[in-house]
């Protein structure tokens, strides 16, 4: 057998995937397992964008498009910034990519050098810190709190930086946290690290789905950012792989270059389909949605409150709470499986965004609708009462 490369030893497996394999275990033997471990709503494309999906096969539009994608959707992408959050971004500065997956692996070729490292708050979003490895370079997690929103403090930012370091990656709002940057806070960041002569980006895949505080794009701060964003959560497009890098006018010839070479174009359907997911009804129907998310994180919260189990940080944003079960437990993962086993609830376990006690830590989705919330909270109620 040939030898795999080093780096596969390098990135982690997911956590939760013990957990998914166990609860199709169970529900093949006709156990109703309810599932708030996954980061995918129960929403589906609005019509809209499912028939100019299917239009545009009918229509023979199946060929590459640019590299950096349709110059209509990037024009489609520029107006909802300027729609929705009133800052202009020139759409040459926008590359269409194959999810924000491939932003990021984009990104990090372009700003991140074998040998170097990027700031990354712990606990964040595993994947980010893996495309670096593919690049030789790594992730220096930084230990946050509860205390500090799980912030990366800026007094401490000059401390951490080294030779090597070479950018900071944030996200907002964040998984698994569900917190929310101020503008405050990313100024003074970009303030920071651009003074250290290094790049900062701001994950915006969950922008949109903010339920208390400002919902704001860190681009009305500064053209000199990188910002990531999707089609997978707000316009609830998981499967159709469509994402976005913005970047600096600085940055987008090579950025162009290197798109090219790594994808060749996004998936040409999915950015047809995409034009129709800025229309007026679709817009209207995502709104609908985020309203729907809202009565579900306020329920959720309120149970999870009502055991003894409050969120570490608020939960403004995205569709997560992450909450400290060490007063029950002092193994989030076995009392993830436990709970599997004795109740069918399925949680993801801290362990899958990052180091710093994440034992302490489980992560609640409530991506399914209020019934069956009700129903994972009570069953969550019982285990833990069957257990103290």
């Amino acid at each position: 057998m040939s030898q795999l490369a080093n780096r596969v030893e390098q990135i982690s497996p997911f956590q939760v995937m013990a957990i998914l394999g166990r609860a199709k275990e169970i529900q093949a033997q006709g156990v109703d397992v309810i599932h708030l471990e996954v980061g995918e709503p129960d929403f589906v494309a609005s019509e809209a964008v499912k028939n100019a999906g299917v239009d545009a096969i009918e229509q023979g539009l199946t060929g590459y498009t640019s590299a950096t994608g349709l110059p209509q959707l990037k024009q489609k992408i520029a107006a909802h910034y300027q729609d929705k959050y009133q800052v202009e971004v020139d759409p040459n500065r926008i590359i269409v990519t194959p999810g924000a997956s491939g932003a990021l692996q984009l990104l990090a070729s372009l700003m991140v050098d074998a040998g170097k490292n990027v700031l990354m708050p712990d606990p964040c979003y595993p994947c980010n810190r893996h495309f670096l490895i593919q690049v030789g370079a790594n992730a220096n997690l930084v230990a946050t709190s509860a205390a500090d929103n799980f912030e990366i403090p800026i007094e401490k930012i000059d401390t951490l930086w080294n030779e090597s370091t070479t950018g900071m990656w944030l996200a907002s709002p964040a998984n698994p946290t569900g917190a929310v940057l101020s503008k405050a806070y990313i100024q003074s960041a970009l303030d920071k690290v651009t003074h250290l002569g290094g790049h900062l980006m701001i994950d915006e895949i969950y922008q949109g789905l903010v339920y208390e505080g400002e919902d704001f794009t860190a681009l009305s701060l500064s053209d000199d950012i990188f910002v990531i964003n999707s089609f997978s959560k707000y316009f609830a497009m998981t499967g159709w792989r469509l994402g976005w890098i913005v970047v600096p006018e600085w940055a987008i010839e090579a950025a162009t270059k290197l798109a090219q070479n790594f994808f060749i174009s996004a998936p040409t359907i999915s950015q047809y389909a995409a034009l129709e997911a800025f229309s007026e009804s679709s817009m209207g129907e995502f709104e609908q949605r985020r309203l729907v998310l809202d009565e579900r994180r306020k329920l959720l919260v309120s149970g999870l409150e009502g055991m003894g189990l409050k969120p570490v940080v608020p939960a403004q944003g995205a569709f997560y709470i992450y909450v400290d079960v060490s007063s029950i437990t002092d193994d989030a993962m076995s009392w993830c499986l436990d709970l599997l086993e004795a109740e069918a609830v399925a949680l993801t376990p801290g362990a899958d965004f990052g180091k710093e006690q994440a034992h302490k830590y489980v992560r609640f989705a409530y991506t399914c609708d209020t019934s069956r919330l009700q129903q994972a909270l009570a069953r969550i109620k019982t285990f833990i009462e069957a257990r103290s």
